[in-house]
């Protein structure tokens, strides 16, 4: 008589947790954003920095880094790609001549727009199960719990 293994049981405590399905959730959105990012060579880090740069620049690179919570060591690749095509400007910062400011070029302009519609592009996908009052709640209540939580600066 052969054994069989017993079946697992479903993930029922684990999928009830809001944590594990926010999680899930988000790595499932990076995925697709960074796919629809890839038609522009750009990840979702260079998405980040061209927005942040576009709302806060001229920014200090240390600020940048700070406000995106992204490595400095990190960040300076990302700027290094953004400048080398063209899409971001680094010079020293006038309120700080020993500091770098980060500036969005026009074509840099132009890409984050190409950008957000690809990125709203995928949300749109990801959110397309929930019907648009059900979308806009999710989002108020997400940007509720953001704001309320350490870190909530990124």
């Amino acid at each position: 008589m052969t054994r069989h293994a017993p079946r697992p049981r479903p993930l029922v405590d684990l999928q009830a947790l809001p944590s594990w399905l926010l999680g899930r959730l988000a790595a499932r959105g990076r995925t697709e954003v960074g796919r629809a990012l890839a038609a522009e060579g750009l990840r979702p880090a260079h998405h980040a920095v061209l927005a942040a740069v576009a709302e806060y620049g001229p920014v200090a690179q240390a600020d940048l880094g700070r406000l995106l919570a992204i490595d400095p060591k990190d960040l300076v690749g990302i700027l290094n790609h953004l400048e080398g095509e063209g899409l971001v400007l680094r010079a020293p910062d006038p309120r700080d001549r020993r500091k770098n400011a980060v500036t969005l070029t026009r074509p840099g302009a132009k890409v984050l727009r190409r950008c957000a519609a690809l990125a709203e592009e995928a949300n749109a996908a990801l959110l397309a199960p929930l019907s648009p009052a059900e979308q806009r709640t999710l989002t108020r209540l997400l940007a509720r719990l953001h704001a309320a939580g350490p870190g909530a600066d990124a």
